[in-house]
């Protein structure tokens, strides 16, 4: 029970990241009928927001303190932060500890003007073009802010430390009276699955509720219709891609802690997100959700030393394998939609 309960815990953590990248990838498609194979690239970059701003943060000063010296004897340099100079040090120290989380404001109005100027810039060009198209373009665009991101920031990995009061771990396994076995989770890992579970939330009430979000259901519908309308309904297209954009960029920046931020991370996160998307069916953003979750918890338990034992290296292809076998009794995925890529 208590190894059930660890894996299940790690999986809900996964399928949260794979859960907000496949939510903006099926918003994009449902509403451009674009396959954006840029949207991991976006992650990337969110994640890099959080290293951007907190070596903002971190930007020092120095000054010789005469009555210090080092190791030489010589006068020690101190090196004091700037936001400490300027706002105190109580307040400096807690704007450092809490960069991360800060960067989700910083992160979101950048994320919305990247994905702005993909889509005018580059993708609108391809809106009638064949998928293969898009694919090709928005993965050679991948690629370029990918390397872009590598000249910058180096090709190692950056660690970015969670805030202080959500370092360690929370025991749930004297939470459920599991005495003899302790069953530790990062609190981190908790604040990211409720982060995501509220964004997540977040979207669909606003597809739902506001009537920009109905419009933009309607236009996903049909398009032409709602155009006859009077209704611009490319401008809310437009707007709709960067929010995408924003999902995936906040997302990343959430899970620069609980991975280091390097510069192929949104690649690797593509690759399956797209299979998520694929399994959930294609356009339908409750299936992108649900298959995220479902994936990142299969994966977990796969994961398992007392599973890989039996298969061995089954961790690496489970969600391949699940993917094979819902295609091949629900060719539309688990939710998808008549007609949808199906010419």
């Amino acid at each position: 029970m208590e190894t059930i309960l660890s894996q299940l815990l790690n999986g809900l953590d996964k399928g949260s990241a794979y859960a907000l990248i496949a939510l903006g990838l099926t918003l994009i498609f449902g509403t451009l009928g674009v396959v954006n194979f840029a949207h991991g690239a976006i992650f990337m970059i969110g994640a890099f927001c959080a290293v951007t701003l907190s070596r903002i943060f971190s930007i020092s000063f120095e000054t010789i303190d005469p009555t210090k010296t080092d190791f030489l004897g010589n006068p020690a340099v101190i090196k004091t932060p700037y936001v400490e100079a300027w706002f105190g040090p109580e307040m400096g120290h807690w704007l450092i500890d809490w960069s991360v989380p800060l960067a989700i404001l910083f992160s979101i109005p950048i994320m919305i003007a990247v994905g702005y100027i993909m889509e005018r810039g580059l993708i609108k060009h391809f809106y009638k073009r064949p998928h293969a198209d898009q694919i090709l373009v928005t993965f050679g665009l991948a690629i370029v802010l990918q390397e872009v991101i590598k000249y910058f920031y180096g090709a190692n990995p950056i660690s970015t430390p969670a805030p202080e009061a959500f370092k360690g771990s929370y025991d749930f396994g004297a939470l459920l009276g599991f005495e003899a076995n302790r069953i530790v989770y990062p609190y981190w890992r908790l604040v990211y699955f409720m982060f995501a579970a509220v964004v997540i939330s977040a979207v669909f009430s606003f597809l739902r509720f506001t009537t920009f979000g109905m419009v933009v259901r309607a236009g996903m519908a049909d398009r032409e219709t709602v155009g006859l309308l009077g209704i611009n309904i490319d401008r809310r297209f437009t707007f709709m891609f960067g929010l995408a954009a924003a999902v995936a960029g906040t997302a990343g920046v959430m899970y620069a802690p609980v991975l280091s931020p390097n510069y192929h991370m949104g690649m690797d996160f593509l690759v399956l997100s797209f299979v998520v998307v694929v399994v959930g069916g294609m356009g339908s953003l409750p299936g992108a959700v649900a298959a995220g979750f479902l994936l990142g918890v299969l994966e977990s338990f796969a994961s398992m030393n007392e599973v890989k034992s039996i298969i061995p290296g089954i961790d690496q292809i489970i969600i391949y394998v699940v993917a094979i076998v819902i295609l091949l009794t629900r060719p539309r995925g688990l939710m998808g939609k008549k007609g949808v890529m199906e010419d």
